[in-house]
């Protein structure tokens, strides 16, 4: 039974295919490209062009393909980029299995926390409604996308991931070598909640999300201790052994920096809860992050 995967080169896609396929669970991997063997199909998300016959006999679509939300400064073109890459891709996997006689019987389609914009010292989960901000529009369109399948009756999940910890990838490894010259520093006021996860606890989700017919909508992929910058910092810091800056990074610094990413990727709070995991019996094998971040650096 084939799980087909879109994102399968990204930091979570290749992370979620060894997993897999060390169990020997047959993957099929959608690529933009030409194939280059078996395990590979071709599709054009832009276009909307995708072969039904690729999800034929496919257990399970996971859907992780998308422009990466920091990996530039917010332009208005990059900004359309962030939308579309998202809402193409998963609008043409959504109408292609809800034409399909047979379709797999779930999507596990990628979303993420920044549904809730900023929090504060709120606590969310999946009943919250949805916040303000380009990214909550983002988001709401992206999940919006997935409708056609579960209209034709698929059980759809939209996983609303927080920052996933990886040294290889990711916010994470991006901010690794500041710390590890001692000058890891709170962003803004550090008071800010920051929702993470580990990237085992991310994997372990994602294929106990896939063997669970119970579950579909929203769930929060993320660790049940949510923290603040400051705390994140410093257990950063503990992680290397190193001492990290007493004094913060200005806001203004980083929207000199960065742009409208700060205000919405860096400088808010996001205290999200994964209630739907937890009421679930999801086991974490990471949920503090003292723990996370020392396996992660170890790994």
């Amino acid at each position: 039974m084939t799980i087909v995967v879109t994102g399968s080169s990204g930091l979570l896609g290749s992370a979620l295919v060894r997993s897999l396929t060390a169990d020997d669970l047959p993957v099929l991997r959608l690529v933009r490209r030409e194939p280059t063997g078996p395990g590979e199909a071709s599709w054009d998300p832009d276009r909307g062009v995708l072969d039904p016959a690729v999800l034929e006999g496919a257990s399970a679509v996971v859907h992780l393909a998308g422009a990466g939300i920091g990996d530039r400064r917010w332009s208005e073109s990059y900004k359309r980029q962030i939308l579309e890459s998202r809402t193409h891709g998963t609008g043409t996997l959504a109408a292609t299995i809800a034409k399909m006689t047979t379709p797999p019987p779930v999507l596990l389609s990628a979303s993420a926390v920044g549904f809730y914009g900023d929090t504060g010292d709120r606590a969310v989960d999946e009943k919250d409604a949805q916040g303000k901000g380009f990214l909550a529009d983002v988001v709401a369109q992206w999940e919006g996308a997935t409708g056609p399948a579960a209209a034709a009756g698929v059980r759809v999940v939209r996983m609303r991931s927080g920052v996933v910890l990886s040294r290889s990838g990711g916010a994470l490894a991006k901010v690794l070598p500041i710390f590890r010259l001692g000058m890891g520093a709170p962003l803004g006021s550090g008071r800010q909640y920051f929702s993470w996860i580990s990237l085992p606890d991310w994997v372990a989700a994602v294929r106990f999300l896939l063997t669970r017919d119970d579950i579909s909508g929203p769930v929060n992929l993320t660790s049940p201790q949510p923290v603040t910058n400051a705390e994140y910092t410093k257990a950063i810091g503990r992680a290397l052994k190193r001492a990290t800056m007493p004094i913060p990074t200005p806001g203004f610094a980083l929207r000199l920096a960065l742009g409208e990413f700060a205000d919405e990727g860096v400088l808010i709070g996001q205290r999200v809860l994964p209630r739907v995991l937890l009421d679930a019996g999801f086991p974490f094998t990471q949920p503090a992050l003292d723990d996370a971040l020392a396996a992660t650096l170890a790994a």
